[in-house]
């Protein structure tokens, strides 16, 4: 893993080890940023389930003025805070130990910019999807990374698909308001 582009070009990033996460492929996330590559610099960056924190980084390699990076594991956490710090983003950076969904529940912050990939299986996506929109600037766009047999809601809470792209088994779908 490492950064595709930006200040932090070429930077390696730790992986988490083990087999219960997906680190999203250097492919889809050249894919996601070449897609919203106008709408990141300045913008407040999401990275729900963040894992290794790769995306997250990311946007703010590539001017994202700011990132929160969420997830309830505690390896998750370590190796995130370790990367930002790696990377020199620290400053720009909130890592916060937190289940999605509760963390949607109680913010009270907005975002620009939302990158949602979950564990697979179950409704967790779906969940985390609709509280998102509620998080969610009105010019904001909304990201999803999932596999191609979840089918997502054409609107959910005002905002519509604006876009399917399909990376083999993944599909990410993005999402943008009806204004």
């Amino acid at each position: 893993m490492r950064v595709i582009s930006g200040s932090a070009r070429g930077r390696r990033l730790t992986p988490l080890p083990g087999n219960e996460v997906r680190p999203t492929t250097d492919k889809v996330k050249e894919a996601i940023f070449s897609a919203i590559q106008f709408d990141i610099e300045g913008r407040r960056f999401l990275d729900l389930f963040a894992g290794s924190g790769q995306m997250g980084i990311e946007a703010l390699s590539r001017g994202a003025a700011s990132a929160h990076f969420i997830d309830s594991s505690a390896d998750s956490i370590k190796v995130c805070r370790d990367n930002i710090k790696s990377a020199g983003f620290e400053g720009d950076s909130k890592v916060i130990r937190m289940d999605a969904l509760s963390f949607l529940n109680t913010t009270a912050e907005r975002f620009d910019l939302a990158f949602l990939d979950p564990p697979y299986g179950g409704e967790l996506l779906l969940k985390a999807l609709a509280l998102t929109t509620e998080k969610t600037s009105d010019y904001g766009t909304i990201i999803c990374e999932h596999p191609p047999e979840v089918t997502l809601p054409e609107e959910v809470g005002g905002f519509r698909i604006y876009r399917v792209y399909r990376y083999g088994k993944i599909n990410v779908t993005t999402y943008k308001k009806e204004i």
